[in-house]
């Protein structure tokens, strides 16, 4: 199985990266754009076929390392 995680920040944190991505990007002339806030993504491979077990051991790494649950949210998927 393999699954993807994204981390992104929760809504009302503030995001610097974001702001100086969407900055950059209208510096190069790229208008219409706005409200860029910047996140992560981590593509893993899994031993086993059960989606329910591989599901709570990604949580518990997401709990314990992927993501900062205190200022970050983030989404499972599993293929």
């Amino acid at each position: 199985m393999k699954a993807r995680i994204t981390v992104t920040l929760k809504n009302g944190v503030l995001d610097p990266q974001g702001k100086a991505i969407e900055a950059a990007l209208g510096s190069f002339g790229l208008g219409g754009i706005g409200g860029v806030r910047q996140g992560k993504v981590f593509d893993i491979e899994l031993h086993g076929s059960d989606k329910d077990a591989a599901e709570a051991t990604l949580r518990q790494a997401c709990d314990k390392l992927l993501a900062n649950t205190v200022v970050e949210d983030y989404a499972i998927e599993i293929a």
